[in-house]
C-alpha cells in the first residue's frame, strides 16, 4: 500500500493557527489490524479535546476545532489509547 511509513507507526500531528486547532493522525496498516484502532474513530474523540470534529479511513483521519489550549490534552489521550 502506498500510504506506509515502514514498521508500526501511530502519528498524531498538532498544529495550531488563526486561534484554531488542526490534529492530523497516521495509522500503519498492522495497527489498524492488530489493534483494531480506527484513525477516524480517535481522531474524533480526541477532537473534544479542541473543540471540534473530525474523522477519516482506518489509517488517516484529521480533525479541526476552536480551542488549540486543548491539543496538550489530545496528544494526552492518544498517549493513554496506544499504551
Amino acid at each position: 500500500m502506498g500510504h506506509e511509513l515502514g514498521g508500526s507507526s501511530f502519528l498524531l500531528l498538532g498544529s495550531r493557527s488563526d486561534g484554531k486547532a488542526q490534529l492530523t493522525l497516521y495509522i500503519s496498516e498492522d495497527l489498524v489490524q492488530s489493534r483494531k484502532f480506527h484513525a477516524g474513530t480517535i481522531v474524533k474523540e480526541l477532537a473534544k479535546s479542541i473543540n471540534g470534529g473530525g474523522g477519516g479511513q482506518p489509517f488517516f483521519a484529521t480533525a479541526g476545532g476552536t480551542n488549540p489550549e486543548g491539543l496538550k490534552e489530545a496528544l494526552a489521550k492518544a498517549k493513554s489509547i496506544i499504551a
